[in-house]
Formats: structure tokens, C-alpha cells, sequence
């Protein structure tokens, strides 16, 4: 069957994809009896798992399979109810849409712009041995000698999902005694964290989930609402690209939340990875080290002096680290310029308190990965949470570490890369949200001027339970 996913979205010579005959399958099953000791597993040169007991018996074991009603949609693959989401989310389609703007009138062409992860920049700036920044200029320069017209950086529109946080929690900590289900806050910026919160634990989980949206979800407000206007342009006739370290966020892209019903179009129309964008330029025979660096877009980019500006804290935003300072200011007075984070279960799970007399004020914490968010996630049923806020992330250590990024070189381990990544991430000077002086200026000229109710459509967003369907192949998202 021919593919429609770009070819990074593949395991070998086999598609990440499993079409509706098919199901996921794990690799064995091991039933659970009473007063047996552990027993070790052992594969046979065919291929199959056995399990050999104690005194040296051997007992083959099934296969443990998971329907399409199971998937959480986690990165680890593909399936056919998603696939028709995501289909146009390859950089096989940017290149076909840049095409038929060299072919069409004027009148038919698309703007097109791409909105670049700080993230996905530090992956590629790794692998190509640059400087985050640097990586920048170049992946403006490249994308621009293919026809795109304008360049971005999510870091700016990151800028209003971290106000919009801080806003938000300190909202939800004034009025904790009139609703019980507003804290802990739980952040909404990882689409596999979303997911699996609205197809797992549906009504229960999601009250305590932010309503902000995600940076990516942000820069397509930006992008198909103040941009067209200032441009003179319909959202129709703009094609936004985001390059993501994320798979899930091609699933972000699609959901109906950001989709305009009056323009019929999605803010974000296609989402590529930072691998995918390694493989542009493997087919282009061009590497990024040879690529003349151009100016950088400086509308929809925190940059200073031609250099990328960050935010401090985690390498997945940095939603803890400001929305406690924020917090430990604005409800408690106490100014907290450097945070001591305490880890807990492992690196992936950590705390930061604030204490006063011997009181704790706010109690945070950060939970990465899918062990350590089921353990929240059953600690608040048992309302046993004792955090305020928790930065929620799908992907061991964060968003640094996505399944989109640009994969280990031959001889490279994984954590050496990853650690490669955080250096140059890190290396950015920071910046506080307070102090961006452009976001302050569009709050009062942009969101302002299009009321209240609009202003909060287009910097939140809503969640919906989804039910277990007997039919995979109607499973709606």
C-alpha cells in the first residue's frame, strides 16, 4: 500500500501505520497467579517469548493485544482513525504547496508561513554542531529559498500561553475554596498528555487541566487572526506551517477546537518535525552548515540583536518556573529569583515548595512521562495531591526529548545528544514574560480591540471526553 505519511513517520520499510484490519500488538502476555514468584523471559531464535519457570520449564506466551479502542494516540504509532487527520501533516505537502505557488496566478497563491519550535531548533542546531540561534538564520535562509515568505519562532507566542498561565492559576488559587476541582492546575501545552487525559480519565481529569493554549496553538491565532489583518489578507490565504520536536502536535493541528468555521481552515495547516525538516534537506543535498544565514523575522520572534531570546525554567516551556514566581509574588509578596527543585521518584518527577514560618504557601511539581502521570493521576482520584500546579509533559524529559526530534548519529548515544540539546536550549539568553514589550503591545491593540469573549477564544481553548466506541473505524476526535 503506497504511503501517505512522510517517510520519518516510518520503522524501516514498514509504515507507522496500521490500517483497520490490523491491530497494535505488544510483545507477549503474562497472566498473573497467585503465590508464583517471578519467572524470567527468554525469545527463541523463531522469534517467540517463552517464559522459563523455576525449575527450568518453559510455557510460550501469547501475544498481548491492543484494539484501536485502547490507543491514546502516544507517538508510538499511527492508526487509521488518525491517519485521515494527518494525512496532509508531511513535509511532502508544504513542498507541494510551495509548488503550485510557482505555477498559479497571483491571485491563487498562498502566503506561507512557517512558525519554528525553540526546541526544534536545538535539535537541529546538535546535529548540525551550530548554535541554537545560528540554526536560526540558517533554517530562515533555507525556507526562504524555497518560497516560504515568512519565518517565525514559537517562543513568542509561548510568551502568551506563560501570561495567560500565570493569569489563570492565580484565578483558580483565589477561588480554591469555592471549587475543589480547580487544583492542582495541570498544564495543557503537550497534546499526548491531552489525549490521553480526554480518552482515559474524560470528565474527572480534565476540570484541573488549563484552558491555555498551547505556543503552537497560540501562533495560529497570531498568525491567521492579527497577521491576515495587518496583511490584508484572509486566514484562507495563508498556509501556516509549525515545526514541531512532537508528533502529537500534527494531532493538535487537527482538532476542531482551532479551526475556523467562517474562513474553513485550520489556524496551523501543516505540522512537520524536526526530523522531517533533517530530511528536507537530506533530499535537497543541503546541509545546514552550508547555508548563508539570512535576517531573521522579527514580527512574531523574541529575538535582540539578531540573537533568539528563551524562557527560563524546563526545556518544555519553563511553565513551572514562571508561573511560581509569578504566583509566590502576586498571592504572597515573596519575590523568588532562583528555585530549588527537589527530585523525587526520578529526574522526570520534581518538586518546588514555597514556604513561609514553616507554612507551605504553593507546592509545584513537574511529572514527565506516562509512569509518573498515571501516578498523579491516581493520587488525585484518592485526593491525595498535595501540589497546586504540575507541568504535565507526555515525553520523558520534555519536550527536548519529543519523538519528533533529529535522531542519535551513528555512535551517538541518545542521552549524549539529549544533553547536547539542553546545553544549546539553555544557551539562549532569557526572558521574562513581563517584560516583552510587543506581547504587551498586542494585548492592547490587538486582543483589546476584539472584546473580551474573543480575546479568551483566541488564547484558550476547551477539552472533550472521548468515549470508548465499540467501532474503532468511527472513533471521532
Amino acid at each position: 500500500m503506497a504511503s501517505h505519511f512522510s517517510s520519518v513517520l516510518q520503522l524501516t520499510d514498514l509504515d507507522d501505520f496500521i490500517t483497520p484490519s490490523q491491530e497494535c500488538v505488544k510483545p507477549i502476555k503474562i497472566e498473573k497467579k497467585q503465590g508464583k514468584s517471578l519467572a524470567k523471559i527468554q525469545i527463541e531464535d523463531d522469534g517467540s517469548y517463552v517464559q522459563v519457570n523455576q525449575d527450568g520449564g518453559k510455557q510460550k506466551l501469547e501475544k498481548a493485544k491492543i484494539s484501536l479502542n485502547d490507543c491514546l494516540a502516544c507517538s508510538g504509532c499511527v492508526t487509521s482513525a488518525e491517519s485521515v487527520l494527518i494525512t496532509l501533516q508531511s513535509h511532502e505537502e508544504l513542498l507541494k504547496v510551495l509548488r503550485n505557488n510557482k505555477v498559479e496566478m497571483d491571485v491563487c497563491q498562498k502566503v506561507v508561513v512557517v512558525s519554528v519550535s525553540p526546541q526544534s531548533r536545538a535539535s537541529l542546531a546538535a546535529y548540525f554542531d551550530l548554535s541554537s540561534s545560528e540554526t536560526g538564520r540558517r533554517l530562515t535562509s533555507f525556507f526562504k529559498g524555497l518560497g516560504v515568505h515568512h519565518v517565525f519562532e514559537t517562543s513568542f507566542s509561548r510568551t502568551f500561553s506563560l501570561l495567560e498561565s500565570q493569569r489563570e492559576f492565580v484565578e483558580r488559587f483565589q477561588r480554591k475554596e469555592q471549587d475543589s476541582n480547580r487544583l492542582p492546575m495541570l498544564t495543557s501545552a503537550c497534546p499526548g498528555w491531552i489525549c490521553y487525559a480526554e480518552k482515559t480519565h474524560g470528565e474527572f481529569i480534565l476540570p484541573y487541566i488549563s484552558t491555555t493554549r498551547s505556543p503552537q496553538a497560540m501562533m495560529g491565532s497570531l498568525v491567521k487572526g492579527y497577521f491576515a489583518e495587518q496583511q490584508g489578507l484572509s486566514p484562507q490565504q495563508i498556509y501556516h506551517v509549525a515545526v514541531m520536536p512532537c508528533f502529537d502536535k500534527k494531532l493538535e493541528a487537527s482538532r476542531s477546537d482551532f479551526y475556523l468555521e467562517k474562513d474553513e481552515t485550520r489556524e496551523v495547516d501543516c505540522v512537520i518535525t524536526s526530523g522531517e525538516v533533517q530530511k528536507m534537506l537530506e533530499e535537497k543535498n543541503v546541509s545546514l552548515n552550508d547555508v548563508e544565514p539570512a535576517p531573521l523575522d522579527t514580527l512574531f520572534s523574541s529575538v535582540s540583536g539578531g540573537e533568539f531570546l528563551s524562557h527560563a525554567g524546563s526545556g518544555s516551556g519553563g511553565y513551572l518556573h514562571h508561573v511560581f514566581t509569578y504566583a509566590a509574588k502576586q498571592l504572597f509578596g515573596e519575590e523568588v529569583k532562583d528555585l530549588t527543585y527537589k527530585i523525587l521518584r526520578n529526574n522526570d518527577f520534581q518538586e518546588v515548595t514555597l514556604e513561609k514560618d514553616g507554612v507551605v504557601l504553593l507546592n509545584f511539581a513537574s511529572t514527565y512521562g506516562f509512569r509518573n502521570i498515571q501516578n498523579l493521576v491516581q493520587k488525585l482520584k484518592r485526593g491525595k495531591s498535595p501540589y497546586h500546579f504540575v507541568e504535565v509533559m507526555a515525553c520523558p524529559s520534555g519536550c527536548l526529548n519529543g519523538g519528533g526530534q533529529v535522531k542519535p548519529k551513528p555512535g551517538q548515544s541518545p542521552k549524549e545528544l539529549l544533553q547536547k540539546v539542553e546545553e544549546l536550549y539553555k544557551a539562549e539568553r532569557p526572558l521574562s514574560p513581563e517584560d516583552d514589550t510587543r506581547v504587551a503591545e498586542l494585548y492592547q491593540s490587538w486582543l483589546h480591540s476584539v472584546g473580551e469573549e474573543r480575546a479568551k477564544e483566541l488564547l484558550h481553548t476547551h477539552y472533550h471526553p472521548v468515549e470508548k466506541m465499540k467501532n474503532g473505524l468511527i472513533m471521532k476526535w
